[in-house]
């Protein structure tokens, strides 16, 4: 190593870290978190100013009972204790178990449909979808028709960022376009109208095309996976809750399982405990994920229905051919299950509905922008839509110097509070927003596009 070793922490961090989706040593500003306590963080950035900000991203979307939260640390302190970590390999835990139990209680139902009854404890949401997306191939294959090895997704979707998951995003629009001749070429239906103009005639349009997408490739497809009603990092792109019922009856026809990733919509996000419950509608499988444990560790499941995990167990593999190191870790199950104790009080429900009444009414305003196609919400996600890239350091920079942090991504510059936040937070959140699209773009037309 030459040359004077970097001192400041960002300076550190340049010379060492890679962030998201981003280039190593990055010509772009960072800020150094201090402290972080109900929904607010403490930045310093690199010229040494402290900002006091209302964390509008939740932690990407996880930590919906905000920072420092007693109920899950006694939790994590009570689980220390004991023991942090064990394999899963041959041993199990009541940490699991109860995950397991709370899980299976929470699951959407329906009459005369089963339910998910078996659980896999995965590392990360990519993960869960890589699992559920090998668990649907082996319950083909082991149910006799072993030629079912693609996947039916829909345009607009983002499943994450491992190989498989990669596959099912968007293939043109998405951020994996530098990885064609490694991805499964899967198939790909015309993404959902819009909830807020969608007719019942465009959306039984749109099932008729996915039924005959369907229909034409049905001997290869193992199964269909969608995030149900809300897009997020595909364009945070809201669809009516009737799609979901057209594709519950597309999977049936067709011998297709129907694969949710609940991973950012799973746990009041939208309204519903699961978006699926906006339509009653029960997946085959369902992957859960970010905000399980409350933004604490990393931690993500799938569940999928008896019949399908008896299938599998008695196909030729005799098991499902996944297994991670930290699979079940005791330290987040026991987080995640003090953070699912706290949403079956009910209280998520309220939180939410109050807290999308005032995204929308403080959001409403943005319209009169020039530089602003659109405003939606749905639940607690609040969305700003530019009619051009947004300027995403710009953005970011002025929202911090309004007392808001936010991470906008694409043309959208958008929120997904903690269920915690105050009347008060929210009308700062959603004044933050405007403020700073109106000081960027208002004034200069954007210059680039961002990651998420």
């Amino acid at each position: 190593m030459t040359g004077v070793a970097p001192t400041g922490l960002i300076e550190r961090d340049r010379a060492r870290l890679w962030h998201p989706y981003a280039p190593a040593s990055p010509d772009l500003p960072l800020w150094e978190v201090g402290a972080a306590d109900g929904v607010r963080l403490r930045l310093r950035d690199e010229d040494g100013t402290c900002h006091e900000v209302v964390d509008a991203m939740s932690s990407w979307w996880s930590a919906i009972h905000g920072y420092r939260h007693p109920v899950l640390d006694a939790a994590a302190r009570r689980q220390l204790e004991s023991f942090s970590h064990v394999m899963f390999g041959g041993l199990t835990h009541a940490p699991a178990v109860e995950l397991a139990e709370w899980l299976v209680g929470m699951a959407p139902t329906a009459p005369g449909r089963p339910g998910l009854e078996r659980v896999f404890l995965a590392d990360s949401g990519s993960v869960a979808v890589e699992v559920a997306l090998k668990l649907a191939v082996q319950f083909q294959t082991a149910s006799g028709r072993p030629s079912r090895q693609r996947f039916l997704s829909i345009r607009g979707g983002y499943h994450g960022d491992t190989f498989a998951a990669m596959g099912v995003c968007d293939p043109v629009d998405g951020m994996h376009s530098a990885f064609p001749g490694l991805l499964a070429g899967n198939v790909f239906a015309p993404r959902p109208p819009a909830a807020a103009s969608a007719t019942p005639e465009s959306v039984q349009a749109w099932a008729l095309e996915l039924q005959d997408i369907a229909a034409n490739h049905s001997g290869e497809l193992a199964a269909i996976i969608v995030e149900p009603v809300l897009q997020g990092a595909g364009g945070m792109h809201a669809y009516p809750a009737e799609c979901l019922t057209a594709l519950r009856q597309v999977a049936d026809r067709h011998g297709l399982l129907l694969i949710f990733d609940e991973i950012a919509t799973g746990f009041g996000r939208t309204g519903e405990l699961f978006a699926a419950d906006h339509a009653g509608v029960v997946p085959d499988i369902m992957c859960v994920g970010k905000a399980l444990t409350g933004g604490y560790v990393t931690l993500a499941a799938m569940l999928c229905t008896g019949e399908i995990a008896s299938t599998v167990s008695g196909g030729q593999a005799g098991a499902l051919l996944h297994g991670p190191t930290f699979m079940g870790n005791p330290l987040a199950c026991a987080v995640a299950n003090a953070s699912l104790g706290i949403i079956a009080d009910g209280c998520w429900r309220a939180d939410v509905a109050r807290i999308g009444l005032g995204l929308e009414s403080g959001l409403t305003p943005a319209l009169e922008l020039e530089a602003v196609r659109d405003v939606r919400t749905i639940g607690a996600v609040g969305v700003i839509e530019l009619k051009g890239p947004v300027d995403v350091t710009a953005v970011t920079t002025a929202a911090i110097r309004h007392g808001v942090w936010v991470r906008p991504f694409r043309n959208l510059v958008y929120t997904m509070p903690p269920y915690i936040s105050t009347a008060a937070d929210v009308d700062q959140i959603t004044a933050g927003m405007i403020a700073a699209v109106a000081e960027v773009h208002e004034r200069v037309p954007a210059r680039s596009g961002g990651a998420v």
